[in-house]
């Protein structure tokens, strides 16, 4: 089994900083591409950044400049900074991973349970 759990979310004013990590254990053999999703009441979950294995990252328009994904290949965890955060960023936060596991030969994507950032104004 794979497990992908978050951390780091809460409660901060706006202009703040979180940093969000999320951890995959479990029977895992490559992790290729990891990335973070963010859900807010009433809307669509959206896309908001995603690494490769090599590093290249990928944002949505409205987290570039602010928002900085990260990833440590060794210890299978993929980070999110998230600063000058604004009540729009209000969202639960979860993470993915696109992964091969030790029993398959297929690459699947796993999700972690998700994580509320909620931002004051």
């Amino acid at each position: 089994q794979v497990h992908l759990v978050e951390s780091g979310g809460g409660l901060v004013q706006a202009g703040g900083s979180l940093r969000l990590s999320c951890a995959a254990s479990g029977s895992i053999r490559r992790i290729n591409t990891m990335g973070w999703h963010r859900q807010a009441p009433g809307k669509q979950r959206e896309l908001v950044a995603t690494i490769t294995s090599d590093g290249n990252t990928n944002y949505i328009d409205s987290v570039k400049g602010r928002f900085t994904i990260s990833r440590d290949n060794a210890e299978n965890t993929v980070y999110l900074q998230m600063n000058s955060l604004g009540p729009e960023d209000t969202a639960v936060y979860s993470c993915n991973a696109n992964l091969q596991t030790t029993y398959g030969w297929m690459y699947m994507n796993y999700w972690g349970q998700g994580t509320q950032v909620t931002v004051s104004s």
